[in-house]
Formats: C-alpha cells, sequence, structure tokens
C-alpha cells in the first residue's frame, strides 16, 4: 500500500468521515471513496471554489496563498487542501466536529 493510500485510509477511519477525493491540477478525481456522480459533483464544484479563494487571497496580498479552505454548513463540513499538483478534499458530518 503506497504512502497515499495509508494517509487516506487514516483520515477515513477519523469518526464522522463521509468520504475523500484528491483531484488533480485538470479537476479531475484520481482516488476517491465515494460514488461516481457524487465524487464527479464535489471536484468541478470545488476545485472552482478552491481557484476563487485562491485568486482573492493573491489579490488581498500577492505575497500570500491559500493553504486550507474550510467550509461549515448545517449537514456537512467540506475541507480542502490545495497543494501544487493536488486539492484533497475531505467530508465529514458537522456532529463529530462539535
Amino acid at each position: 500500500m503506497s504512502e497515499v493510500d495509508e494517509i487516506l485510509k487514516r483520515i477515513q477511519s477519523h469518526k464522522g468521515v463521509i468520504g475523500t477525493i484528491v483531484i488533480n491540477t485538470d479537476g479531475i478525481p484520481i482516488r476517491t471513496n465515494l460514488d461516481n456522480s457524487t465524487t464527479v459533483q464535489y471536484a468541478g464544484l470545488l476545485c472552482s471554489l478552491t481557484q476563487k479563494a485562491r485568486n482573492s487571497v493573491r489579490d488581498l496580498d500577492p505575497t500570500n496563498d491559500l493553504t486550507f479552505l474550510r467550509i461549515r454548513s448545517k449537514k456537512n463540513e467540506i475541507m480542502c487542501a490545495p497543494c501544487n499538483e493536488y486539492l484533497l478534499v475531505v467530508i465529514q458530518t458537522t456532529d463529530s466536529t462539535q
């Protein structure tokens, strides 16, 4: 098992985690434990949102960059960790984060 698989497995073992998605720079999900339609929907929307958030941070301060994006709704919490080549998305229920 690769190091990436071990890390994803460890993240998925946390209480309340619904799913994880790893997305490449083209917006294509390359690893997930969610069904295909849910994965494609999250990947498309979160890639766009993360890029807009990154651009906003850079517009405010060109020497700064987005390192983490956390979105909380009534039902779920979505955490996005962008890096140069990939975007890691973790979706969990809000009950376990209180």
